[in-house]
């Protein structure tokens, strides 16, 4: 499982679907649509400011993250920003890493 941070910005018919149903009806919706991918939600947050909320999720892999950003974007309710999280040790595997590129450190 790789784990993401989704970052959510309510449209208008998103907003006016939290105001009418609640926090925890959202958090819900969102749930399900992660469990159907055979992930888990870690976390769910509600923010105040340019983005809306903050959600950590297990997924299986990068296209499953792919596929609930694009089924939320597409259903006009939010806009979508999905980022990779890594664990340290994931980042110490990395810095072992050097690819050859031209101009570049490898």
């Amino acid at each position: 499982m790789a784990r993401f941070l989704v970052i959510a910005t309510y449209q208008p018919q998103g907003a006016r679907a939290v105001m009418a149903g609640g926090g925890t009806a959202r958090r819900s919706v969102f749930e399900h649509a992660v469990l159907d991918l055979h992930g888990r939600l870690e976390t769910f947050d509600f923010a105040l400011g340019a983005d809306d909320v903050y959600a950590i999720v297990d997924l299986p892999d990068a296209a499953s993250a792919a596929a609930l950003s694009l089924t939320i974007s597409g259903g006009g309710v939010a806009t979508v920003r999905t980022v990779v999280l890594l664990p340290p040790e994931e980042l110490d595997r990395a810095a072992q890493l050097h690819p050859h590129y031209p101009g570049g450190q490898g």
